[in-house]
């Protein structure tokens, strides 16, 4: 049958969906963004971005007014375009453990709206052996739907430059859908990767707990050092100047957000939890902020002082706080010091976060909690911790 369309993104308003339809829809594909959140639906259709993303706020109204693209709350939309792509969350439990079932949550009530032939695209993190338990259960309740799992590999912030720089990996439950699926990530790239199944879902684990693992080597070889009295930025800098073997070393940080601990939570979950380099590293990463005040404490009386966090986004540049360790740094300082008081520059759904001015003028203390650049030409008077070296001063605590 006819389509009125050629996509739908399934939860289409959030970090991922959203840059994914504006870069189709610029190339000429017609989209609908379907999704939930009535706010973000509304802030899109009036051309506003609900979150930063490079390049955004220039395309997204030019697409709106060509009517390559739409957003809307109604589930109906699904059933009108050849193919469906699924964005929604799939995080792990309480218990750390993965959520296989989140994704058919999100379709099951939506079921009766798909239409026989439609190319139906898994794009969000999920546990090996989802995809094809998806595709079993849509068959089992009557729908012939080809199923395929293309994982996003974009860098948030940088998603509309990288849909077209970076490599795509396709897999399918079979060669149509791989086909299909390939065909139309063609349009954003000319460099596609076919794997199996199995194959892209642990690629796209792997990619993230491989990140994670290179933060936490950099987070526990900064430990090490600041224990010696050394500061871990000049070391860094002489193994990586000009020395391409150590040239991808990162410097320290906190390392969070809402994909890097979690998958690497599914790879232990998936190996019986004998994913020993991951266990280590959530250890090391989650552990940052402890170590952190517990060397601040070994050189202030934290109860007599005002303690100002600079930066609440998980990564700095971005607006996003999910999973963000600047969190747990906070919640750890308010049972030590006399106050904490936060600031970020882009963070605007905090309603407690204050002025910068005002963190800087009454903070006895400074920690720099991430690495947005609105931070490097401060004039700072007080002690600042910053493990990012954002201020120049190295990371030194």
């Amino acid at each position: 049958m006819p389509f009125a369309r050629d996509i739908v993104i399934f939860g289409g308003c959030g970090h991922v969906g959203l840059p994914l339809g504006i870069a189709f829809a610029s190339r000429g594909r017609s989209v609908a963004l379907y999704d939930l959140d009535t706010a973000a639906v509304e802030l899109v259709k009036g051309g506003r971005m609900p979150f930063r993303e490079q390049g955004a706020d220039q395309l997204l109204p030019n697409v709106l007014a060509s009517g390559r693209l739409t957003a809307t709350t109604d589930p109906h939309v699904v059933g009108t375009a050849e193919n469906v792509i699924v964005v929604v969350g799939t995080p792990v439990d309480r218990h750390l453990s993965p959520d296989i079932g989140a994704v058919m949550r999100a379709l099951e009530p939506n079921i009766n709206h798909f239409v026989d032939g439609q190319l139906l695209v898994l794009r969000s993190t999920v546990y090996p052996g989802v995809t094809r338990m998806v595709a079993k259960r849509l068959r089992d309740l009557g729908k012939i739907l080809h199923v395929a799992f293309c994982p996003e590999r974009i860098a948030e912030g940088q998603a509309l430059e990288e849909f077209s720089s970076l490599p795509q990996i396709v897999s399918g439950h079979n060669a149509e859908a791989v086909d299909r699926a390939a065909s139309l990530f063609r349009t954003l790239t000319h460099d596609i990767v076919e794997l199996t199944l199995e194959e892209a879902e642990l690629a796209k684990l792997f990619t993230n707990a491989w990140r994670y693992i290179k933060f936490a080597t950099a987070n526990q070889f900064f430990m090490i050092a600041n224990d010696c009295g050394l500061d871990f930025e000049r070391i860094r800098h002489a193994i990586t100047h000009d020395y391409p073997r150590a040239a991808d070393m990162p410097g320290p940080g906190f390392a969070a957000g809402p994909c890097l601990f979690k998958d690497t939570m599914q790879i232990a979950a998936l190996n019986e939890n004998r994913f020993t380099l991951g266990n280590a590293s959530v250890m090391i990463n989650e552990g940052l902020p402890l170590y952190v005040i517990s060397q601040i404490e070994r050189r202030y009386d934290l109860s007599v002082m005002s303690v100002g966090i600079m930066g609440m986004a998980f990564k700095g540049g971005s607006d996003d706080v999910r999973s963000s360790l600047s969190y747990k740094l906070k919640r750890i300082l308010s049972l030590k010091a006399r106050r904490v008081l936060c600031t970020d520059p882009h963070v605007t759904t905090d309603s407690q976060l204050l002025p910068l001015k005002t963190v800087l003028s009454e903070s006895d203390l400074l920690v720099v909690a991430a690495p947005h650049t609105e931070y490097k030409d401060l004039d700072i008077t007080v002690p600042a911790i910053d493990l990012f070296n954002v201020l120049g001063r190295g990371v030194r605590i």
